[in-house]
């Protein structure tokens, strides 16, 4: 064995010694504080006893943390995270009880709601201490790199003996260009104002927006950002005629799939290919080191599982208790913050009961200490490329409201962790730049459902004569667009049976929400239908959505134009002679045209896509979802999300020119890692060429 072998056994054992020490000290403190904690017998104990039992119980409490708490967490991983909480504070509590009981001494003892406290206690301090020793081992690491980098220059080995800087991509999940302007203005955001505020030799970073595609959602935008292409995707969710099944960008097996189309149109493995690694995606980006990435969750194998990543946080207890504690308190902010919205009867608002609460805490606390966690641990390894997506905002704007009070907590708190990441850059092993970005912004507004009384599908199957609840029918627009049927039909209000029966011999039609956008497919049909097609069968369905006041406007196929805009007032203008300034699209905003001829391109474009009614003075939307902040359509913030990038990468854009859509920002990122010297050679094989040629 050689010496920094050796070396290397020495520390750990004496870390271990360290930690062992600060737990038996804990243990002591604790038991001198706790009424229902002992570790002495009933008449009493010497000093030196007491202390041996301290010793030993927290001896026994470490290894059973080393040795069967990854068990358990292994088993944690087959269990809904929503009961994590709980499970945590109970088997760290178990396991302290169980490490009193083998005790040798056999005089310690606690009570079971005590030994929580007193786990969760002990468990903290023994992560604190671990961590400050290895802290001193990472700085010793780091001199020994830099002295290394500092010999080859001295050497002058030129190109070969630099440290090339890594790069790390923080996709901050749903963050409109105006809404960080606006935080950081606020002062919710100080990280991000020092970045982009006047210090010596001027701002480290630059702020710009960029424009996503039609399709303002993540699936859309993530694909075409790491493998450079989300060609056919539409929506959110979809329908394809002719596997018939919907195709959902955060289902595991879609995600699967969505990857491979985009691998075998580009020729290319993604991002991260070069040294990467993936945390929280719903893509891989061709990287190597995964944690919760969605589209390999689906594979066999400890190593690709989504759930791999949890277990490499929650294997220190510590992480699992602070974790789980958070995870508590956020559950209990949502349910004080939703009850104080109903009592104020604010407007607008959606339903936040249920398993909300869970749902939330789970993307403010989990995912995100999860990710933040392997990003950190990517950064201290020399990984040469990382990109990570926290989702917390996206999941609290959807039902709080993009300007919420709520939403800009978390705002706050997201900016914590990007200075927590600022910090760990530098004492990284090799130089970082962070790159912070979103892959798309929020719309305000109430829901479509709110305004009008009946959903989308609703509507949709009014304007088909199809059955609806009573309650649609009573409503203006089911009352509407019934009469549209009657009329188109040129029949009289009582002779409605026969078109009833002739209806319900075609399948019923498939109605998908992506926030403000509607996507209609008949699944009997194998093709694409056309307005002419739809026209036969469903004669006042097209003119009764196009004229809703709560519609935009309709894209369809044309056996005539080949595809035309409706709406209306009968509108219908051919996509080849669309304008942003005129026509249905007008108020849109720029690019518009171009993103809705780009998507009836795509081979699985929806019979019908129908995108919802906005007001561009209030910037306002109306969501065929449960959402008062939603995206996925055209219309107002959703499609400006931001790019916030080192001064030291070339701008993402000329100036004076716009960057549009994912797949330009793929390219923009491909060329900032070769600015950083890529490919770049992981940083451990650039170290063991040195030592060779030292």
């Amino acid at each position: 064995m050689g010496h920094g072998r050796w070396r290397k056994l020495l520390s750990g054992v004496g870390r271990s010694v360290a930690v062992w020490a600060a737990s038996t000290g804990t243990m002591l403190v604790l038991a001198a504080v706790l009424p229902d904690f002992r570790l002495q017998s009933p008449g009493g104990d010497s000093t030196t006893r007491i202390a041996v039992t301290a010793a030993a119980g927290a001896g026994v409490f470490g290894l059973l943390s080393s040795l069967v708490w990854p068990l358990l967490v292994r088993l944690l991983l087959l269990v809904p995270a929503l009961v994590l909480g709980l499970l945590v504070f109970f088997l760290n509590g178990s396991l302290l009880l169980v490490a009193l009981r083998v005790n040798p001494s056999g005089d310690a003892e606690a009570a079971p709601e005590t030994a929580v406290v007193v786990a969760a206690a002990m468990s903290a301090v023994a992560s604190a201490t671990g961590a400050a020793l290895a802290v001193r081992d990472d700085d010793a690491y780091r001199r020994r790199l830099y002295r290394l980098a500092d010999r080859r220059r001295r050497r002058g080995d030129g190109h070969s003996g630099r440290v090339t800087p890594g790069a790390v991509f923080v996709q901050l999940d749903g963050v409109g260009h105006d809404v960080l302007r606006a935080a950081v203005a606020e002062g919710l955001m100080p990280t991000v104002a020092s970045w982009l505020g006047p210090r010596d030799g001027g701002p480290s970073h630059r702020l710009t927006a960029w424009r996503t595609d039609w399709s303002s959602q993540t699936g859309a935008s993530q694909l075409g950002i790491l493998h450079g292409s989300n060609h056919d995707v539409p929506a959110f969710r979809w329908y394809e005629k002719e596997t018939r099944e919907v195709v959902v960008c955060n289902r595991p097996t879609s995600a699967a799939e969505l990857q491979r189309r985009a691998v075998e149109r580009t020729g290319d493995g993604g991002l991260l290919t070069v040294d990467g690694a993936s945390r929280g995606n719903l893509f891989s980006g061709g990287a190597d080191q995964l944690a919760l990435v969605l589209s390999v969750s689906a594979r066999r194998g400890r190593e690709n599982r989504s759930r791999a990543g949890y277990f490499a946080y929650f294997s220190d207890p510590a992480n699992a208790v602070r974790t789980a504690m958070s995870f508590a308190a956020e559950v209990a902010r949502e349910i004080g913050q939703s009850t104080r919205a109903r009592l104020k009867r604010q407007r607008p608002r959606v339903g936040r009961g249920g398993l909300y609460p869970f749902v939330r805490a789970f993307a403010t606390v989990v995912e995100r200490d999860v990710v933040v966690a392997a990003v950190i641990g990517d950064m201290l390894a020399g990984r040469s490329a990382v990109y990570a997506d926290l989702v917390a905002y996206d999941e609290v704007a959807h039902h709080s409201g993009p300007h919420s009070r709520d939403a800009e907590k978390v705002l706050h708190r997201l900016d914590r962790s990007l200075a927590l990441l600022a910090q760990v850059a530098e004492h990284a092993p090799r130089p970082y730049r962070i790159v912070v970005l979103s892959d798309h912004g929020q719309s305000p507004g109430e829901t479509f459902r709110t305004r009008y009384g009946l959903g989308l599908a609703d509507l949709v199957r009014a304007g088909c004569g199809l059955h609806v609840p009573r309650k649609v029918e009573r409503t203006h627009s089911g009352a509407e667009a019934r009469a549209a049927v009657r009329a188109a039909l040129r029949r009289p209000v009582e002779e409605k049976t026969e078109h009833h029966r002739a209806a319900r011999r075609h399948s019923e039609p498939i109605v998908l929400a992506s926030g403000n956008l509607g996507l209609v497919s008949f699944p009997d049909v194998p093709h694409r239908m056309s307005k002419e097609e739809i026209d036969r069968r469903h004669p006042a369905l097209l003119s009764t959505l196009a004229n809703h006041p709560g519609v935009g406007f309709l894209l369809v196929r044309s056996e005539e134009h080949g595809g035309v805009v409706l709406g209306a007032f009968g509108a219908e203008i051919p996509v080849d002679r669309l304008a942003d300034e005129t026509g249905p699209l007008a108020g849109f905003g720029p690019g518009a045209a171009d993103a809705v001829r780009r998507t009836h391109s795509f081979p699985h474009a929806p019979d019908i896509m129908v995108n919802s009614w906005y007001d561009p003075e209030e910037g306002e939307v109306l969501a065929f979802e449960e959402q008062i902040g939603s995206h996925g359509g055209l219309g107002g913030a959703q499609g400006r999300p931001f790019l916030l990038w080192p001064v030291d990468l070339s701008a993402p854009a000329e100036e004076g020119t716009e960057l549009v859509g994912a797949e330009q920002v793929h390219q923009v990122f491909r060329r900032w890692l070769y600015e950083c010297d890529g490919p770049q050679v992981p940083l451990a094989a650039a170290e063991e060429e040195d030592e060779r040629a030292a």
